[in-house]
């Protein structure tokens, strides 16, 4: 058992004490059922619904606290798998901001398939932005979620025209993006070790304990972690891109808030 596992019990209970909703102490709790129309939508595609069952968008959306009516941010959004869940969930008097690096998915392809998403979700919307350059409007945000992807910030690649990211540059960016009380979400692949370079270029993992010093150096709390995408049978000396983990990693779950 990692060191991280062996305290994650204590951290998650201390966590789920100290945490208050971010638009006040009073609100009930969200319930997963909330979320199962969003999930449920019948116009989401299969490939879509194939990663439902590891990702539990449901249970992830509802233990982060998202609420019908709120500025969302998917953050690398990548193909858009939670930013059209979220158009579904905020509904029609909110909106999804899918924050989209320049350098990926500029073919033809998958122009057409985000055409066809914002056509499905008007609630959702695409920004491109260069990948080391991220700097949403100051205090526009209510919620973000950034799921399986906040390793890259520390990632290099001259194939994909990625240059070296300072990632308290994208924390700051990030911070002046929320409005005071906004929850951010943060899913990745459980690394092991303080060498986050290396660590994300050889397996595209990060250590939790980075990330949680990496947000709170930026200003945000962590108010709560959740196992609930963990898998104990994950080595974590594997890439995240070997067959025999693929789509099935061990996944840590934070919330953090902008104070305010």
């Amino acid at each position: 058992m990692t060191g991280y596992r062996k305290t994650f019990t204590a951290a998650l209970a201390l966590g789920i004490a100290a945490c208050a909703p971010a638009y006040g102490d009073t609100k009930p709790a969200v319930s997963a059922s909330s979320f199962a129309t969003a999930v449920a939508a019948v116009d989401r595609p299969e490939e879509a619904r194939k990663l439902d069952e590891n990702r539990k968008p449901a249970e992830v959306l509802a233990f982060l606290g998202l609420e019908p009516g709120m500025t969302a941010a998917d953050l690398l959004t990548g193909e858009g798998y939670w930013a059209e869940i979220i158009g579904h969930a905020v509904g029609t008097q909110g909106k999804v901001i899918a924050y989209q690096p320049a350098q990926f998915y500029t073919d033809d392809d998958a122009k057409t398939a985000w055409a066809a998403l914002e056509a499905r979700s008007p609630q959702v919307s695409e920004s491109r932005y260069p990948f080391d350059v991220f700097a949403p409007a100051a205090n526009s945000l209510d919620f973000a979620i950034i799921s399986l992807s906040y390793h890259d910030i520390y990632w290099e690649s001259e194939r994909y025209k990625i240059p070296m990211t300072d990632p308290d540059a994208y924390l700051r960016g990030l911070y002046a993006g929320m409005k005071p009380g906004g929850i951010i979400g943060v899913i990745d692949h459980v690394g092991e070790g303080t060498d986050t370079r290396m660590i994300v270029d050889k397996y595209h993992r990060i250590d939790p304990a980075v990330v949680r010093a990496d947000f709170e150096r930026a200003g945000f709390r962590l108010v709560a972690e959740s196992d609930m995408l963990a898998n104990p049978t994950d080595n974590h000396e594997i890439s995240v891109f070997d067959p025999s983990i693929r789509g099935k990693t061990d996944r840590f779950l934070m919330k953090f808030v902008k104070p305010g």
